[in-house]
C-alpha cells in the first residue's frame, strides 16, 4: 500500500489541522519532551509516549525518514511548574537514600524498559546533563536583551519576546494561576533560565556559571537540545497538554530570544491529552499513581494498554477503569486469534487484492487524519474478518496497518497475553494439568470431579472460562 493521502495534523500553535508538509525534504524530525527521571512513570505519562510514537510510525507510513528525540531529564527541575519548591533529583536521592546520578540512571532505564514493554520504536535519548555547558552558552547569548538577575538566578522577561504565552492562550487564566510569585519578578510569567545554589547549600547536581553556582532552568535543556539534535526550525514537537500552559510557551520564548525572530522552533505543536480515573487526572504529586508494572502485577499484558490508547483519539482525554483495561485486552486477544490463523502464510504478499482496498483506504484516511487510531482499528478488523482471499495479500495488509499502530500482532501468542498476576498461587503448569484432568473427566461424564477441579481451580483465583467464544479457556483474577 502506497498512502498518497495528505497528512493533516493538529497544530496546537493555530489550534487547526495542518497538512504536513517537512521542512527537509523527504524527512521528518520530531521532539517529545521526556520524562525527569527522579521516580516512576505513571500510565498518563506514557500515553504521550504511545501517541508520540504512532505519530513517528505515521511518518514512517508516509514514507518519510524519521528522527525522533525524547529527551531524558535527568537534571532536577522544581517540584512545581513556578519558580519555587524542592529539586525533584535531590528529594528523590534524599528519599531512596541514594545519590542523585544514581537515581537518575535507575528511573532511566525503568523508563526504557516501559517503552520497550509498549512497543515504543527505540528513539534518541540524550541526557541532559550532557548538554549543560551549552545550555550556560545559550544563556549567555540572551542574557542582554530577555535576562535579569536575582538573588535566586538569572529570569527570562517574558515582555521581551513577541505574543508570550499564544500556544497556552491563557496568559492570565490557568497558566499563571500555577505560578507562584518570586520576589524581584518583573512579570508573573517570568522564569528562571538558571538556578543558583542557595547560600550555605550544595547540590549534588550543580555547576559553576557565570550567575554563580547552581543548575539549569527545565524549560531551557528543551530549546538547547531540540536546536543541536534537530536544527531550528524542525518539524514537530510533542507533549502531554500540561506543557501546553507552561513549559512549551517559555520554550517558544527562549528560542524567539535565541534565534531573534517569531519563530517558535517547531512548524507544529502537538499535544495528547490527560489520561483520567475516577479521582482525577493521573498525578505523582499525590503519591498513589499507576505504573505500567502495577498492570501487569494485575496480570494485563503492557500491549492491552497501548490497545486502551489507541481506542481514544490523542486529543480527548481517556479515562481509565480495569474494565476499560479488560476490554483492550479482549480485543487484542480477538486479534491475535486472527492472526494466528495467517502464521504459515508467506510474509512477502502484496496488498493489491480488491477486496482489501475498501478498508485499506479507510485506513489510510483515519490515520491521516489528524492520527485517528480508533477509525484504524476498525478498519484492520475488516481486513481481519474478510475471507477467502490470499492468505499472503491478507497478511501483507495486517503488517502493514500494524506497523503503524504498533500492537506486534504477529509476534504476540496466546501465552503471551496470559499474565500471570503477581498474587496468583498456582502456575500455568498446575492450571493447565488440572484442565486436562477436567477434560478427563468430562469426557467420561464424572461431573462430580470435573465441578470439583473448578471449584480447586477457583478457589485459587483461576476462572475456567467454559463456553468462551474466544477459546481462551481459562484467566487468573
Amino acid at each position: 500500500m502506497t498512502e498518497k493521502t495528505p497528512l493533516r495534523l493538529f497544530n496546537s500553535l493555530t489550534r487547526e489541522l495542518e497538512t504536513f508538509q517537512p521542512i527537509h525534504e523527504g524527512e521528518a524530525r520530531v521532539y517529545t519532551c521526556g520524562p525527569t527521571v527522579y521516580n516512576y512513570q505513571h500510565i498518563g505519562n506514557m500515553r504521550a509516549y504511545i501517541f508520540a510514537d504512532t505519530l513517528g510510525r505515521t511518518l514512517t507510513h508516509k514514507g518519510y525518514k524519521l528522527t525522533h528525540v525524547i529527551n531524558i531529564t535527568d537534571v532536577g527541575h522544581l517540584t512545581s511548574d513556578a519558580d519555587a519548591g524542592d529539586d525533584k533529583m535531590e528529594k528523590a536521592a534524599a528519599r531512596e537514600g541514594k545519590s542523585a546520578w544514581d537515581i537518575a540512571r535507575h528511573y532511566q532505564e525503568v523508563f526504557e524498559a516501559d517503552l520497550e514493554r509498549l512497543n515504543v520504536r527505540k528513539p534518541a535519548h540524550p541526557r541532559a546533563t550532557d548538554y549543560v555547558e551549552s545550555m550556560i552558552e545559550w544563556a549567555k547569548q540572551i542574557e542582554d536583551k530577555h535576562c535579569y538577575l536575582l538573588e535566586s538566578g538569572l529570569y527570562f522577561d517574558v515582555s521581551t519576546v513577541p505574543d508570550y504565552g499564544r500556544l497556552a492562550r491563557a496568559v492570565t487564566d490557568e497558566g499563571e494561576r500555577r505560578i507562584d510569585e518570586v520576589e524581584g519578578k518583573r512579570n508573573a510569567a517570568d522564569f528562571a533560565i538558571w538556578r543558583k545554589t542557595p547560600p550555605g547549600e550544595t547540590r549534588q547536581m550543580e555547576w559553576d556559571s557565570p550567575w554563580g553556582m547552581g543548575a539549569p532552568g527545565w524549560h531551557l535543556e528543551c530549546s538547547v537540545m531540540s536546536a543541536e539534535l534537530l536544527g531550528h526550525p524542525f518539524d514537530i514537537h510533542t507533549g502531554g497538554i500540561d506543557h501546553r500552559e507552561i513549559h512549551h510557551p517559555n520554550e517558544i520564548a527562549q528560542n524567539q530570544a535565541h534565534n531573534c525572530s517569531a519563530d517558535s522552533g517547531a512548524r507544529i505543536w502537538m499535544h495528547n491529552n490527560f489520561l483520567v480515573d475516577r479521582r482525577g487526572k493521573m498525578s505523582k504529586s499525590s503519591g498513589e499513581f499507576l505504573t505500567l508494572q502495577a498492570l501487569v502485577d494485575k496480570g494485563f499484558h503492557p500491549l492491552a494498554y497501548r490497545m486502551m490508547c489507541l481506542q481514544a483519539h490523542y486529543r480527548s482525554e481517556l479515562e481509565f477503569t480495569w474494565e476499560g483495561l479488560e476490554a483492550a485486552l479482549t480485543r487484542l486477544k480477538r486479534m491475535v486469534m486472527s492472526v494466528e490463523r495467517l502464521a504459515d502464510a508467506p510474509a512477502s504478499g502484496s496488498t493489491d487484492h480488491p477486496k482489501l482496498q475498501p478498508a485499506l483506504a479507510k485506513f489510510g484516511a483515519a490515520i491521516s487524519d489528524d492520527l485517528n487510531t480508533p477509525i484504524a482499528l476498525t478498519a484492520l478488523e475488516e481486513v481481519l474478518a474478510t475471507k477467502k482471499i490470499d492468505p499472503a495479500a491478507k497478511r501483507a495488509a495486517i503488517e502493514e496497518m500494524d506497523a503503524v499502530l504498533g500492537l506486534d500482532l504477529f509476534g504476540l501468542t496466546r501465552k503471551d497475553l496470559r499474565i500471570r498476576p503477581k498474587g496468583a498461587q498456582i502456575t500455568e503448569e498446575d492450571i493447565e494439568d488440572a484442565l486436562a484432568r477436567r477434560k478427563a473427566a468430562r469426557a467420561e461424564k464424572d461431573f462430580a470431579t470435573s465441578d470439583a477441579i473448578r471449584e480447586e481451580l477457583a478457589a485459587k483465583g483461576v476462572e475456567v472460562m467454559d463456553g468462551d467464544p474466544l477459546g481462551w479457556e481459562w484467566k487468573l483474577s
